[in-house]
């Protein structure tokens, strides 16, 4: 089973964000497990590589110049939070992380379902709606890194689920 994720088609307009005007959806498949998309999405955004932390640190400092949110305001006393995402909603089948700037309304849909061969689909949808011209100009310039971060965390991701479902060799 191949743990390289395929970009496919996001669904528009998405629940989630009903109008968003930007949106990518990564899919993968994953051996059958319990698997939950709450624990889906904390493995993927849990815990970022470091390569990860010096780009979004490297973003915190040029966004803050534009009086925009840093990953680190984002977070609510009384909401949970996965990696610096705000928890939004969640169920089995899918969790909502998201948060709300002056320039664009971003959501992070992480969500499981059965293939109906055996095995589960994880996918990542990302969600922006682009508020101002600001807006616009910010995804276009981010949209590269975001492709390559999100690509690989739901690789290293389908890596760690296949090696823990392959069976012991005798």
């Amino acid at each position: 089973m191949s743990a390289r994720p395929l970009m496919v088609k996001p669904h528009m307009p998405h629940p989630a964000l009903p109008d968003a005007d930007w949106a990518d959806c990564y899919e993968l498949q994953v051996p059958k497990s319990d698997l939950t998309a709450i624990v889906a999405a904390r493995a993927m955004l849990g815990r970022f590589p470091p390569w990860v932390r010096l780009l979004m640190s490297l973003r915190n400092s040029v966004t803050s110049l534009f009086g925009l949110k840093s990953t680190g305001s984002n977070l609510e006393a009384n909401k949970g939070t996965i990696g610096f995402f705000p928890i939004v909603s969640q169920s089995d089948d899918q969790v909502v992380l998201g948060f709300d700037d002056r320039h664009l309304n971003f959501r992070v849909v992480i969500g499981v379902r059965d293939d109906g061969q055996g095995r589960r689909l994880v996918d990542t949808t990302t969600l922006v709606r682009r508020k101002i011209l600001l807006g616009r100009i910010y995804i276009a310039l981010i949209t590269p890194f975001h492709r390559l971060i999100v690509s690989k965390m739901l690789a290293d991701f389908g890596k760690r689920m296949n090696s823990v479902s392959l069976p012991a060799s005798m």
